[in-house]
C-alpha cells in the first residue's frame, strides 16, 4: 500500500543526502586550494573558508531526513562558496577561464 508519508520521509533524506555531498565538496575544493589563492583573488582567506564549508558540513549532517532552517543554512554557506568563490581561486590558479561569458556578453 502506498504510504505518502513514507515517500516524503525518503524524498526529504535524497534531498538532504544530496545537499549534504555539495557542502562536502566545496569543503573538499577549499582544502585542496592554495592558501594565497584566496587573498589574490579578492576573498577571505583559506582558514575562513574552510570554517564556513566546515560548519555547513556539521549543519547538513545534524539535518539529515529533514529540511529545516540548518539544512538551509549549510546549503546557502556552501552554494556562495561554490558560486562566488570557487571561479574566483580557480581563475587565479590558471584554471578558470578568466572572462565569464554569458549570452549576452561578460557577466
Amino acid at each position: 500500500m502506498f504510504n505518502l508519508g513514507q515517500a516524503q520521509g525518503y524524498v526529504m533524506l535524497v534531498l538532504t543526502l544530496a545537499a549534504l555531498v555539495l557542502e562536502v565538496y566545496a569543503f573538499v575544493h577549499a582544502l585542496k586550494t592554495r592558501p594565497d589563492a584566496f587573498v589574490a583573488a579578492g576573498k577571505r582567506t583559506k582558514q575562513f573558508w574552510m570554517a564556513v564549508t566546515g560548519v555547513a558540513i556539521l549543519l547538513g549532517f545534524v539535518s539529515l531526513g529533514g529540511l529545516g532552517l540548518l539544512a538551509i543554512v549549510g546549503v546557502v554557506a556552501a552554494g556562495v562558496y561554490l558560486a562566488d568563490v570557487r571561479p574566483a581561486v580557480e581563475t587565479v590558479q590558471g584554471r578558470g577561464t578568466g572572462s565569464h561569458q554569458g549570452p549576452y556578453g561578460p557577466w
